[in-house]
């Protein structure tokens, strides 16, 4: 039965979980890449848009950033697929989003994450809202 349960539709107030979750993964994100600009510029100079893009892509600076990228996708790709999102994405997609920040397995995120926690202002309050939006996931 719980089979049944977890392949239903997901409600319309866990869509909107979802979606709160992916734009506050993406503010976390958005300070985080700012802050990761900054740290490469003060080596390498001044880049703009087109070269931040490239170095997000393709530069192992930037790297751990990239699985938090990855989460905001399958987000999108589970509100914006062709069959509708179940509730076993949701518990999937959840239990994603605590990994990243918890895992011991994600060590140059943990590492580089908590260094932004601790000198950045603005990271932790994106920190907050992502934290306080996954609590409520319960």
């Amino acid at each position: 039965m719980s089979e049944i349960i977890k392949s239903e539709v997901l409600a319309d107030t866990d869509v909107h979980r979802l979606v709160d979750l992916r734009l506050g993964l993406l503010r976390l994100h958005k300070v985080l890449l700012e802050r990761e600009r900054v740290n490469y510029e003060k080596v390498h100079g001044q880049v703009n848009s087109g070269e931040l893009l490239q170095l997000v892509l393709n530069h192992p600076q930037f790297n751990w950033l990239r699985m938090m990228s990855a989460l905001v996708v399958e987000i999108d790709e589970a509100l914006d697929g062709d069959e509708p999102a179940t509730v076993s994405d949701f518990e999937n997609l959840i239990s994603q989003a605590r990994l990243l920040f918890a895992s011991p397995e994600n060590e140059e995120f943990k590492t580089r994450y908590q260094a932004a926690l601790q000198h950045e202002p603005d990271v932790v309050m994106a920190h907050s809202v992502v934290m306080q939006l996954l609590r409520k996931a319960d």
